[in-house]
Formats: structure tokens, sequence, C-alpha cells
């Protein structure tokens, strides 16, 4: 039997307010289902695959689903210079790309936030590489860079012969130790407005009355820069680095359109090798293991970054 507290706490207790249906939340799951299933099948479902074939012996049209565990990979970083040369191109391009675009942005921005009068034209010039695609910039750096034949001098030297500077006349991409920066130099004329404009949202947001106040103690303009502007730029500067970085490491279409590219070439990099192997060489197998190698460099890069930030709104 209940006793007399348990009754009339029984009794006195609110009951609780039962949950009505509620329709709007019904739509919108209904409304979100389609793109979670999209999206299980054609991204994570395919990179399950690849990575299923990359364990494979399929190297030739037909399948073959043969096991051949992580031996793709080790011939990969073992035996295959050109795979090893593509990688050091790599991580070079992702080095100068993301150092000149930080220092060609925040360069820009610094001098944008002066107010310029003709500020919105500026803006517009800067930012408009970024209305092409990398595929528009390689054709155009190509035909700038190529170097012409001994007797008929393009692009970039012809110039250089008119001027009477022929002694300036190189191979530019052509080049087998200095090719890669001129796909650096191509990729870093589309993405500098961009780091511009990131760059410039941040120093607008930070308050006049910081810099200001440093500049009545006697700091100089550069000091104002390094102690005050840059620390607190920080977020847009990791921001920036991440989105630069995932761009570089899996950079194609720039190298295909420069036909830089190929055994031997200094810019060929990871992905226009997967590209070759896999749907010119018929190495199916071996192709996909690039492409898993490819996905774990970008997923280091962005994966701490994508922690750090869930933490923080968690702790805010």
């Amino acid at each position: 039997m209940e006793s007399a507290s348990e009754t009339v706490a029984t009794r006195t207790s609110p009951a609780r307010p039962r949950r009505r249906f509620n329709p709007d939340r019904l739509i919108a799951i209904a409304m979100i289902i389609p793109s979670i299933v999209a999206i299980a099948v054609f991204v994570y479902g395919f990179i399950g695959w690849t990575g299923f074939i990359s364990l494979t012996k399929w190297a030739d049209l037909l399948p073959d689903y043969r096991w051949n565990g992580l031996e793709n990979y080790r011939r990969l970083f073992m035996d295959d210079e050109r795979f090893q040369q593509s990688l050091l191109n790599n991580a070079l391009f992702t080095v100068f790309f993301i150092g000149a675009c930080l220092g060609l942005g925040l360069l820009l921005a610094v001098v944008l936030d002066r107010k310029l009068r003709a500020e919105g034209l500026f803006r517009t010039i800067f930012l408009f590489p970024m209305a092409v695609s990398f595929i528009v910039t390689g054709v155009v750096w190509r035909w700038i860079l190529n170097p012409g034949t001994a007797n008929q001098a393009q692009g970039v030297n012809l110039l250089f012969d008119q001027m009477g500077l022929g002694f300036l006349k190189w191979d530019w991409f052509l080049d087998n130790q200095w090719g890669i920066l001129a796909v650096v130099l191509a990729a870093v004329w589309q993405m500098a407005g961009y780091t511009m404009a990131m760059f410039l949202a941040g120093l607008r947001a930070i308050p006049d009355d910081l810099r200001e106040a440093a500049r009545v103690d006697g700091a100089t303009e550069g000091q104002v820069l390094w102690h005050i502007t840059l620390p607190l730029l920080k977020p847009i500067v990791v921001s920036t680095v991440i989105i630069l970085g995932h761009i570089s490491l899996k950079i194609f279409d720039l190298t295909s359109a420069m036909k830089v590219g190929g055994a031997a070439k200094p810019g060929d990099v990871p992905g226009f090798y997967m590209y070759e192997t896999t749907f010119r060489g018929n190495y199916f197998a071996r192709g996909a293991a690039i492409a898993i190698i490819m996905l774990v460099f970008v997923a280091t890069l962005i994966i701490p970054y994508l922690i750090s930030t869930f933490r923080a709104e968690a702790e805010a």
C-alpha cells in the first residue's frame, strides 16, 4: 500500500504536459532526409568504395577485386619516384602559395584600410580574378609564360625582346627547377584578392580606439601593426590558411590547364598524377590509393580546425 506522503505527493505533483504533434518538425526532417541520404551515398559511400579499391589489384579496364592489402601504398612511397616528386612539388606549391597569398593579401588590405578615395574600384580589381575558374587562369598564364621558340619568342619573352631586354628571356614553367613557381604565380594572382577581402574584413572589425590609443602612447605604425593588429587578426589568418591549404593540397585544374604536369615535369602534383594513373593508365587501384592519400592530407589539415571550432562554440 502507498504511504500517505506518497499519495499526497502524487496528487499534488503537476501532471507532465503531453508533447503535441508538431507538423513543422516532421516537415523539416523530411526535407533534410534526401540531402542526408545523398551525402551518405555519394560522399562517404564513394570514399569507402575508393578506399576498398585501393586495397585491391585492379589494374585494367576490367575490375579485379582480389585483395592486395597495403601494397599499392607501399609502392607509391617506396618505389614510385614520380609520386614522391609530386609530393615534393605539392609541398613547395603549398608553402609558396599560402605565404605569398597571406603576405600580398595583408599588404593590400592594410593599404585599402586607409580608406582610399577609389577603394571600391581597387577592391573590384583585386577580387576580379576570383570570377574566373582555375582552368581559365591556367590557360591565360600558360600563354603569358609561354617561352616560344628560339626564332619566335612569345608571351613575356616577346615583351622582353621588344624592349631590348633579351637577356631576361627564360623558359619559365618549362624550367625543371623553377617551373612550380610559375604555377604558384598563377594561383596567387587568382587568390590574393580573396585573402585581401578576408584581412580587410578583419581590419574593419578592430576598433579604431585601440590603434589610436597606441599611437597616442608613441607607437609607430609598424608597432601598431605587429603588436595590436596582427594578434587580433589571428582567427582570420587561421581560417585563411585552412582554406588556402585545402585548395593547394588538391590542386589539379590549374596544373592541368598550364600543362606543366607529367613525368619529370616540375608542375606534377598528386592530383594530376592520380588522374593520369587512373584514367590514362587504367591503374585504378593505384589511382584510388593516391586519392586516399590526398584525402588524408586534407583531413589532417581540416579536422583539427573543426574540432577546435566546435570546442570554442561549446565553451562560449
